[in-house]
């Protein structure tokens, strides 16, 4: 059996995904496929990595040495033709944490940050938190792809003073993965008004068919100067229970900065097993995220076909990057409380809701598609077959 076919158990693991959807949604009878993670193995040679470090049985503090770092440097050198220097990394936790992080240690209560809606809920969180105030330039949905209104971009950072921007790359939930073009206007407009972009670049690894990232700090010395990139393994390798990031920018003024609010709040260590799984991943791990591009591509087009054929109500905005599909669920007709209650109770499939990803997002779905082609088919009957009768 293909490694990615194979259905496997997580209820009873405390996952998020399966253990808390019956609660969340009052019914254990949903399908959940609403959290970024995978209902795949990781790699072998983590599991490998990972028992030989258990087996040896002493959990004592850990330090990410040179040979960790030099790992990541060679794995964005050859995924994303980026050569840093290995001084230029720093480790967290997770990707959300170095936001809270560089919100506090390079911006000013007051100061108002720049995020591209839809988007992922915690950009609305980790700035709100801090007493900084969120500035929304909206993508444009333009013939089945979102699209930036440069113009609305620019304005909004003069009329606001805007300090920050946040950018999602890939983005999430709508799936584009941005050109050299559009990256390269982003980083000039920034330039020219003095604003740091921070890049959260998790699914950077996760690009589908001829689209290539391109990692924004990599296009000039000064876009590198005036940037800061959050990556991670976990969503790659399906590793985000271990809890291992890192934060890679060139300019020492603010990495000084960060690395001294990571040590006060007291974030200088990676968990032992993290550490020692994402050495292993992007040592390994490369042909093996290769199939998984692959199975990716396959579900991405079957569910695409799917609701093109069997129904004209739901539109899916086909992703270009990330396991997560943007459903337009706008010609149902439903307000957005309906639309969560169709989902769950008429289709029973647990989903995530559009609204939450911001205004922008009401009449949308998100659904996850990195689970084996099994489940991937279940869901789409269920939800087909609810649209039929609801039609």
């Amino acid at each position: 059996m293909n490694r990615f076919e194979e259905v496997i158990t997580r209820k009873g693991t405390r996952s998020v995904k399966w253990d808390m959807a019956e609660q969340l949604y009052q019914d254990k009878e949903v399908l959940p496929m609403w959290v970024a993670d995978m209902d795949f193995k990781t790699p072998e040679a983590v599991m490998d990595a990972l028992k030989k470090r258990v087996d040896h049985g002493i959990f004592g503090y850990t330090i990410p040495d040179d040979l960790v770092k030099d790992h990541l440097s060679d794995w964005l050198k050859t995924r994303h033709s980026w050569n840093i220097d290995t001084d230029w990394i720093s480790y967290s936790p997770g990707v959300i944490p170095s936001l809270h992080m560089i919100i506090q240690s390079l911006t000013e209560i007051g100061d108002h940050i720049l995020i591209q809606t839809p988007v992922y809920p915690p950009f609305y969180s980790v700035v709100k938190s801090h007493g900084r105030h969120v500035v929304k330039n909206p993508l444009i949905l333009n013939g089945g792809q979102y699209e930036i209104d440069f113009n609305d971009f620019e304005q909004k950072i003069k009329e606001n003073h805007v300090t920050m921007f946040i950018l999602c790359s890939p983005h999430n939930p709508v799936g584009r993965v941005w050109t050299k073009d559009e990256l390269e206007k982003m980083s000039e407009i920034c330039l020219k008004h003095n604003v740091t972009i921070v890049s959260d670049e998790i699914h950077a690894d996760l690009v589908l068919g001829s689209h290539t990232h391109i990692p924004i700090a990599s296009l000039s010395e000064e876009a590198n100067q005036n940037t800061i990139t959050c990556f991670s393994p976990t969503k790659t390798f399906n590793l985000a229970g271990l809890q291992a990031s890192y934060v890679v920018t060139a300019n020492e003024k603010m990495k000084k900065a960060l690395d001294k609010q990571f040590n006060n709040q007291g974030m200088f260590m990676l968990n032992t097993l993290g550490i020692t799984a994402m050495e292993a991943a992007y040592k390994h791990g490369a042909e093996w995220l290769g199939e998984l591009k692959e199975i990716l591509e396959s579900h991405r087009d079957y569910v695409v076909e799917r609701f093109h054929e069997e129904t004209s109500t739901i539109k899916v905005i086909p992703n270009e990057g990330t396991y997560l599909l943007w459903l337009d669920c706008r010609e149902l007709n439903l307000s957005q409380k309906e639309l969560k209650s169709f989902m769950q109770k008429k289709a029973k499939v647990g989903l995530n809701d559009g609204a939450s990803f911001g205004d922008e997002g009401e009449g949308f779905m998100r659904m996850n598609l990195a689970a084996p082609r099994s489940i991937v088919e279940d869901g789409v009957n269920r939800i087909i077959q609810a649209v039929q009768e609801h039609e």
